[in-house]
């Protein structure tokens, strides 16, 4: 397992990403000052996004059913926790994103080569008022339970 977002684990078989990438803002209110630097104010933490991205194939990794499942999460409006293989715990994250671009294409129009970005955004982690339903069905097969 590389990560699981709620319900959903990024392995090797589903949605292999490549590259994790992290950005952390924090909020400085600024003051102009005559003849001087404006003068800042901490307000406190911003937004805390991350992007993964990577390159499904088909044939050996998930797909456009795996990246719908990602959809089908976001459509809730819930957050999820986010935790790391190792263990780490990343806290609530909401999906705010998918861009997939498929390519390499097969008669019928199925991609052989599927670029994924998925955007996700660190919510307050105090507000389990938003966590997502842990279970969810797809069919008759149980996707997931961390209940």
């Amino acid at each position: 397992m590389l990560m699981a977002l709620g319900i959903f684990v990024f392995q090797t078989s589903s949605v292999p990403y490549q590259e994790l990438q992290r950005r952390t803002e924090w909020r400085h209110a600024s003051q102009s000052r005559v003849g001087d630097r404006p003068a800042y104010q901490y307000l406190g933490p911003g937004a805390d996004t991350i992007t993964l991205s990577g390159t499904l194939l088909p044939e050996f990794t998930g797909g456009r059913v795996d990246l719908d499942e990602i959809r089908d999460m976001a459509d809730q409006g819930r957050a999820w926790p986010l935790v790391e293989g190792t263990g780490r715990q990343y806290g609530l994250w909401v999906v705010t994103g998918v861009d997939e671009t498929s390519s390499t294409l097969y008669r019928d129009g199925a991609a052989a080569k599927i670029e994924f970005s998925l955007t996700l955004e660190h919510v307050d982690d105090e507000r389990t008022d938003m966590i997502g339903d842990l279970t969810l069905y797809t069919g008759a097969r149980l996707v997931g339970a961390f209940v």
